[in-house]
């Protein structure tokens, strides 16, 4: 109870800090939205949104379709029938046929209907998916960027814990001249020295792999900001799972899996439909008796249903499938509300977590400069060793780079949060 209780209170506080903000990370909004014109990715899901509104375009049409045809048939034996002393001909024997035939269709009990409702649940997916990557992109920047401002102040420690070894280095070696230190004293320094260097150079080489990713995702190289300001309104988890589902894209595109199903099961139930059209058709031919050979103009027009009488429960069958599709998509959204509950709920427990641990860092922080002076001073006047003062160094570099650490998941806790919240920072 006690637990919960702290838990509540640090949520509370940093919802207040947080509305305390200012208008928020101007440089990190502007990369991200710099990251959407850039990412070859977003450009490839946008183009599916044109090609989805393409197709409402195609299915919408119901225009007559026109063709012009040309044929000619060579027939034997000749069709004829012998009448008084000549033979009468039925049918040429050089069949031609030259005409413009055109077909319409009247009524189709619904289908057309249907197929456009598909193709717009279709096209409404590519618009919720370009949302899903834009999503995802805005978090991997806003990652990138807050590794860059951790490594960075990482990189700073690193130089202070440098330059205190380096000025501890040169007390000795003073103290080594007049013979009141010895020369392993000198090497046992200069090994630490060694060792922070190579730490140095690998935040460093990390920091360059950071940059490279962002120049990836953005096409910057640099950024200038240099602290950890997110801004996020937290909300306790029943207030964050409903913003999930109402505002994240995995939401969005789980539910259009359902509307394209539901669809598709709408096109299913016409199956066993009939079809009434219209057609006409004008030409020229020729086998028109008398004069079988004549070519001559001629036209026709009719409607035509088409009534399905036997199609061996094929329709039924395909039903059933689309009515199997939606409750698996609709399965789906339940398992994914479930997730995301547990995603959301380690989130804010992070976020609370870390914000207890920030304020326990202050006293440990105080605590190991005290005692870093203190084993200076007994240093400098002969009652302390070199090896209390480098340890006494060390403990205030472990203090500082634990307060960053704590800093550091907890502005990674929010970009987390938001991002299951679909929250949209940018």
């Amino acid at each position: 109870m006690m637990k919960q209780l702290i838990i509540h209170s640090l949520l509370v506080f940093g919802i207040v800090q947080t509305n305390a903000q200012s208008n928020g990370n101007v440089e990190l909004k502007s990369l991200i939205n710099q990251s959407f014109s850039y990412f070859p990715k977003v450009k490839e899901v946008e183009n599916m949104v044109n090609t989805a509104k393409q197709k409402i375009d195609i299915v919408s049409l119901n225009t007559p379709n026109v063709d012009g045809n040309v044929s000619y048939r060579f027939v034997q034996p000749k069709i004829e029938v012998p009448l008084g002393a000549t033979n009468f001909q039925f049918a040429p024997v050089h069949n031609v046929d030259g005409n413009v035939a055109a077909n319409y269709l009247l009524y189709d009990f619904g289908r057309l209907k249907a197929n456009v409702e598909k193709s717009k649940s279709e096209l409404q997916f590519a618009e919720h998916n370009v949302f899903s990557v834009k999503h995802q992109l805005a978090a991997q920047v806003a990652t990138i960027y807050y590794n860059i401002v951790y490594v960075r102040h990482a990189i700073s420690i690193q130089d202070t814990v440098l330059a205190f070894l380096k000025e501890n280095k040169t007390f000795v070696e003073n103290k080594f001249i007049n013979g009141d230190a010895l020369k392993i004293d000198i090497l046992n320094i200069q090994t630490q020295v060694d060792a922070e260097q190579n730490r140095k150079i690998d935040l460093q080489n990390s920091l360059q792999k950071q940059l490279n990713l962002l120049e990836y995702t953005t096409g910057q190289q640099l950024i200038n900001g240099n602290e950890f300001n997110f801004e996020l309104p937290l909300k306790d988890l029943a207030a964050a799972t409903a913003e999930a589902q109402s505002n994240n894209p995995d939401f969005m595109l789980a539910k259009d899996k359902i509307k394209q199903a539901e669809a598709d099961m709408a096109i299913a139930k016409l199956g066993n439909k009939p079809s009434l059209n219209f057609g006409a058709q004008t030409g020229l031919k020729n086998g028109y008796v008398p004069n079988v050979n004549e070519i001559r103009f001629n036209y026709n027009a009719g409607i035509a249903l088409k009534v399905p009488i036997y199609e061996g429960g094929r329709t039924k069958k395909q039903i059933q499938l689309s009515q199997t599709i939606v409750q698996q998509n609709e399965l789906a959204v339940k398992t994914l509300d479930n997730n995301y509950k547990k995603d959301l709920q380690q989130a804010l427990t992070d976020i609370a977590s870390n914000l207890e641990r920030i304020a326990n860092t202050k006293g440990q922080l105080a605590q190991a400069q005290y005692a870093k002076t203190l084993a200076a001073t007994r240093f400098k006047n002969g009652v302390g060793t070199n090896l209390e003062l480098t340890n006494a160094g060390a403990n205030v570099q472990r203090a500082e780079l634990t307060k960053l650490q704590y800093v550091y998941q907890l502005c990674l806790a929010k970009v987390e949060l938001a991002k299951l919240m679909g929250y949209q920072y940018w």
